[in-house]
């Protein structure tokens, strides 16, 4: 037997039912779901990056009812249903894809000989997007919308410091090439190095040096797009390769019947970095 959607709309309801339901899931709101939902999604992208392909629907599946938990929330509230999130989604990606489906319909098709061009398909997305905001009343305001507006405040501070740069690089504003990233990443680091050393002398100082710590990862945000790398992985690449070498120096003084918070920074470095050259030449 093969469970299809419908059971599992069947099931969400069910949990939630005041009466013979799941305590837990009776008690929860949209807001009290979301850190849920961001640790779901975020345990997608780690199944992802480790390439452990055996789990990824079962956490993909971990995704999808938290998509089915909000649309439960809905049809209980009258907001929406999850047909409704289905037809809304269907009907914006047609829409946002003329090139795919010319007429808005699922039926429509494009002629394989006359795409249009990547730079079309481009500019018609932003205009799209545009009008999509006019229409939900966004330009509406007193002030006139930013091109920023629809980029949410919510995202991690990496994620979202890309989306901002690639926004205004989309209209003009932005760095000819990497190389004067490159410099601006020096002068950031020696003006983060100018705060901390006034903060030395002037613990009020130390705003400023978290203005310009921010400002010298904002600059790395800027380097990791010229450089077609997304920062966000890229760290959690890093934090997945610090965690495992650091383990590994547990390990290897676990053997020796040795305690690591009774080593000198000098033995674990040499650890370290032993460890390191155990990688490099595996990786060769």
């Amino acid at each position: 037997m093969s469970y299809s959607i419908d059971d599992l709309k069947t099931l969400m309801a069910r949990l939630r039912d005041p009466d013979t339901g799941c305590p837990w899931d009776t008690k929860q709101t949209f807001r009290t779901i979301v850190p849920h939902t961001l640790e779901e999604a975020h345990e997608v992208a780690d199944t992802i990056e480790r390439e452990d392909y055996a789990h990824l629907k079962e956490e993909l599946g971990d995704l999808l009812f938290q998509v089915i938990f909000y649309s439960q929330l809905g049809r209980e509230q009258d907001l929406f249903d999850f047909d409704a999130v289905v037809h809304t989604l269907v009907r914006k990606l047609l829409r946002r894809h003329p090139h795919v489906f010319p007429e808005g319909t699922l039926e429509s098709r494009v002629d394989p000989d006359n795409r249009p061009t990547d730079e079309w398909i481009a500019a018609s997305w932003e205009r799209i997007k545009a009008e999509e905001r006019a229409e939900k009343g966004e330009t509406e305001s007193a002030q006139p919308a930013s091109r920023l507006d629809d980029i949410p405040a919510s995202l991690p501070a990496l994620t979202r410091a890309d989306k901002l740069q690639r926004r205004a690089s989309r209209h003009g504003f932005d760095w000819p090439d990497v190389e004067p990233v490159f410099d601006k990443l020096q002068e950031e680091i020696a003006e983060l190095k100018v705060a901390w050393q006034n903060a030395q002398q002037d613990p009020a100082a130390r705003d400023e040096v978290e203005d310009e710590l921010g400002d010298l990862m904002f600059v790395c945000v800027n380097l990791a797009r010229f450089l077609k790398v997304n920062p966000e992985q890229a760290l959690r690449r890093t934090n997945r390769k610090f965690e495992a070498r650091f383990r590994a120096i547990e390990d290897i003084l676990r053997e020796q019947g040795r305690d690591l918070d009774e080593e000198s920074l000098e033995a674990l470095d040499e650890i370290w970095n032993r460890v390191k050259g155990v990688e490099r030449s595996h990786e060769t």
